[in-house]
C-alpha cells in the first residue's frame, strides 16, 4: 500500500508532521497514522496561547481500534487550533495533510525541523 509523504513537511517516528509556513508551523497526523488508527472519532488538543515541547505530549487522539497520544515535533506556542476536528474527527482520516491538520504553532527554535526525519527518510520507517 502507498501513503502520502508530502515532500513539503518533516516527521516524527511517532508518525506526526509539521509544515512550516512563515513564522508558524502546522501539525497533524499522517496519513499512514490514520490508517493504522481506523476510523477517528475523538481528538483532545491543547488550548490556544498553550506551549507544546518537541517530542512531548500535546494531545490525544482516539479511533475505534486504539486511543494514541500525540506528540509535538517542534516547539512554540500554540497560535490556532483546527476546531472542525471537534465536531468532524473523521476530517483526520480524509485530509490527514489539509483539513485534518491539528493545531498551528510559532517556531521557538527553527533548529528543532532539521533534527525531524526528511520525507525520504520517513517513507523507508514505514516501507
Amino acid at each position: 500500500m502507498s501513503f502520502d509523504v508530502p515532500d513539503d513537511c518533516r516527521y516524527l517516528e511517532s508518525h506526526e508532521w509539521v509544515r512550516r509556513d512563515g513564522d508558524t508551523a502546522h501539525i497533524g497526523i499522517t496519513d499512514f497514522a490514520q490508517d493504522e488508527l481506523g476510523d477517528v472519532v475523538f481528538v483532545e488538543l491543547p488550548e490556544v496561547d498553550e506551549s507544546v515541547d518537541k517530542d512531548e505530549e500535546f494531545g490525544v487522539i482516539e479511533s475505534i481500534k486504539a486511543v494514541s497520544d500525540l506528540y509535538a515535533p517542534v516547539s512554540g506556542e500554540v497560535v490556532s487550533v483546527n476546531e472542525d476536528l471537534f465536531d468532524a474527527p473523521e476530517l483526520v482520516n480524509e485530509d490527514p495533510f489539509g483539513d485534518g491538520w491539528m493545531l498551528e504553532v510559532t517556531l521557538d527554535d527553527e533548529s528543532e525541523l532539521d533534527a525531524l526525519l526528511s520525507p525520504a527518510e520517513y517513507e523507508n520507517q514505514i516501507a
